[in-house]
């Protein structure tokens, strides 16, 4: 398992901030030559975001691409470039079908991008909800769903309100997609990076909805993010009591076993298992 809590959007025409990406706390980081670059800065932006990526130098960080959509002047230049410095991933906005995954894959397999590259699909619009779970199955390459939600809520001609309530159907769609099809999933971006309090709530939202992590635009919302997309010390306590106590039960063969007062089932012991390992994980990454 390997923890997404934080995956931070990182503009690839800035040097001083692909340096500074270097020592910040971000579980993964998001190398941007789309909507961060200037068209005539895309260029030099990708030389030295596929520099960035090749460096070895972002220590236990993820790092991915994102590359300019595939309709784009800069899609198959970034598609190549990007695979030849074999980054742990590519970000490809704006997919919205299941032939669109596998154009991809087979433009990185040509392109040479070694086996560690992945895909992470944006889904974004409307008709990528829709087929949320044939993008998601489309390839064993392709292991993130990416939410775009402000292109989403532009499409919907929606309004941007607290608690999110016209984008629900959408992002419950892409969530069922993804756990049905065994994929990360990373719930889309807040815009008020001065708005803490705003931002926080969407990350308890978005955990409390099944997100594994959520994309973000300024490292001020890193704290935040990493500690709500933790488990805290009370769950992983709580989850150490279910297995033992569950564990303790089948060895003793007893068919009911309850702790704090609640019965446990195999489904509670999934969920404890699952908090412990996201727990090892994070203390390893360090």
């Amino acid at each position: 398992m390997r923890p997404r809590r934080s995956v931070l959007y990182m503009p690839g025409a800035n040097e001083r901030a692909l340096e500074k990406a270097k020592s910040l706390d971000a579980d993964a980081l998001i190398l941007d030559l789309e909507d961060a670059v200037a068209p005539d800065a895309k260029d030099d932006a990708r030389e030295r975001v596929c520099a960035a990526a090749a460096s070895g130098e972002y220590g236990a960080r993820e790092l991915t691409i994102r590359v300019n959509g595939l309709e784009t002047e800069w899609h198959e230049a970034d598609l190549r470039e990007a695979a030849k410095a074999g980054p742990d991933g590519i970000v490809v906005p704006k997919v919205n079908s299941a032939q669109e995954v596998h154009t991809i894959e087979r433009a990185l397999e040509f392109a040479g991008a070694p086996e560690r590259t992945k895909i992470w699909a944006m889904v974004e619009t409307p008709i990528a909800m829709l087929r949320a779970a044939d993008i998601a199955a489309a390839s064993d390459r392709l292991t993130v769903l990416v939410m775009g939600t402000n292109d989403l809520a532009k499409e919907l001609h929606a309004e941007f309100v607290p608690g999110r309530a016209p984008l629900l159907g959408g992002l419950s769609l892409a969530l069922l997609a993804a756990r049905a099809t065994g994929k990360v999933i990373l719930d889309g971006v807040y815009n008020d990076v001065k708005d803490a309090e705003g931002f926080e709530a969407e990350c308890v939202q978005g955990r409390q909805m099944g997100f594994d992590g959520k994309t973000l635009i300024h490292p001020a919302q890193l704290e935040p993010c990493n500690r709500v997309f933790a488990p805290s010390e009370e769950e992983v306590a709580h989850s150490r009591r279910v297995i033992e106590a569950f564990d303790a039960a089948q060895a003793e063969g007893k068919g009911v076993v309850t702790v704090d007062g609640r019965m446990i089932e195999n489904l509670h012991v999934d969920n404890a298992r699952r908090i412990l390992a996201m727990a090892d994980a994070i203390a390893t990454r360090g």
